[in-house]
Parts: C-alpha cells; structure tokens; sequence
C-alpha cells in the first residue's frame, strides 16, 4: 500500500508499508464437488436433480429455490449447445488458453442449465447461439475444473 503525503520533490515524504492479503485454509469439497470432480477425473460430467425435478450443472450442494440440501446426482452428456457467448480477442495471462477463444455459456444435453467454459474456435464467426459443442479433455486427469480443457465446435445447430 503506497500512502504520498505533501511533498515538493519527486518521490520524497512517500510512505510505503507491505500489504499482504491471503487466505491460509484449505476446504474439502464435500459430497457434491467431491462428486464432481472426481467425475471429471473419469470423464464423465454429473448435474444434480432439484427439488423442482431440474437438473443443475455443474451441481450445487442445495436446491437455488428452496435452500434445501440436494442429493441425487445425474450424469449429463459431454456434449451440448451455446445458450450465450462473447469473444476474447486478447488473451490474458491465466485463461484457459493462450489464443483467442469463446467464453460461453454451455447447457450440456441432459441439464437444465448452462455452465461457464471457453470454446476453441478459428474466430467470432465461427461461433454463435445455437451451436453445438463437445468437451475436449485435459491429456492428464487431475480431478478439478481443467479436466475440461475447452469445448470445441461440434459442426450444427441445435
């Protein structure tokens, strides 16, 4: 944290004191995540079934309309279609990938609603609403959201 206080010359009378923010815990990821995420690990994708007889994907560990816990798992497919999507033109340090790419919204074929993911597509006219996408799997298998590497185009609308 940098504090300047009056000062006529440059760089005199500036305080400077070190400001570390950090969280030092670790969460496990319960039934729900752990669920998911170890089937992510094994290539397959699970959703969860609300209270209302929705299928929630990715699952979440209570129903977003009632608050009660939720239980039943439901695998849905690796496939799906774009509900909504905006171009990356500069890519940023840490996205999923290093060129330009889609992220988009994804409802996978047997949930009720979407997920957040990036497409590996050729550019913005290759994309659009509609489209059909499948997962692209991570080489190597680690249990967490990167199993996904990105989804690419499946060729069609829906």
């Amino acid at each position: 944290m940098n504090v300047a206080t009056e000062s006529s010359g440059g760089g005199e009378g500036l305080l400077e004191a070190p400001l570390i923010i950090e969280y030092a815990f670790n969460r496990t990821t319960g039934p729900v995540i752990g669920a998911f995420v170890t089937g992510l690990r094994e290539r397959r994708v699970l959703g969860i079934r609300s209270a209302d007889g929705r299928v929630v994907c990715p699952p979440v560990e209570y129903d977003p309309q009632t608050g009660a816990p939720l239980e039943e798992m439901v695998e849905v497919g690796t496939a799906g279609t774009v509900t909504s999507w905006s171009w990356v033109s500069q890519v940023r340090d840490g996205q999923p990938l290093q060129t330009p790419h889609a992220l988009a919204l994804i409802q996978l074929d047997g949930a009720d609603t979407s997920m957040l993911h990036v497409i590996d597509a050729d550019g913005p006219e290759a994309v659009s609403t509609g489209a059909r996408v499948r997962i692209r799997w991570a080489e190597e298998p680690t249990g967490a959201i990167t199993d996904i590497a990105c989804f690419e185009l499946d060729g069609g609308a829906s």
